[in-house]
């Protein structure tokens, strides 16, 4: 696994999303229905206006105690979305995602949402690619040693 596209061939490219006028208390059935920390937040035109998270929710509703069961999704959620695209780099999410404090990236083709990944998916792709990196070094040992010790 190198790119996005790879998690997304292993975890698949469901969409789960609400619409920008659901409140919060729908957003958290959805996203505990599907076990997510986050969904998109889509407009009514069907582009993504948003990303609401777990996150959101504690420290916008909780922390400044306001109601779940009134507010709007769009008043809360992250408008400013950072997103990836299909051949973006696992390292280049890592990168992002550390360096930004976000826990999910979109992943848009144009502007169609496509999928979405977590750090936990990231982290498991580099770990896969460092399982296979040893793995070919331990082969390529395995052959250099057979070669030195069959030498003439």
């Amino acid at each position: 696994m190198e790119k996005v596209k790879d998690i997304l061939a292993v975890k698949g490219g469901s969409i789960i999303s609400v619409g920008s006028e659901a409140t919060l208390y729908e957003a958290l059935e959805v996203m505990a229905d599907k076990n997510v920390g986050a969904v998109l937040v889509m407009d009514e035109k069907g582009k993504v206006a948003g990303i609401f998270s777990e996150r959101d929710f504690v420290r916008k509703i909780i922390i400044k105690g306001r109601s779940g069961d009134t507010t709007k999704v769009r008043e809360i959620m992250t408008a400013h979305v950072l997103y990836v695209q299909p051949d973006t780099s696992i390292a280049d999410c890592m990168t992002l995602m550390t360096q930004k404090r976000i826990r999910h990236l979109p992943v848009l083709e144009g502007e169609r949402p496509v999928g979405v990944i977590s750090i936990g998916d990231v982290v498991k792709a580099v770990l896969e690619m460092q399982e296979s990196l040893i793995s070919q070094q331990a082969f390529e040992i395995g052959q250099l040693e057979r070669y030195i010790t069959n030498a003439p």
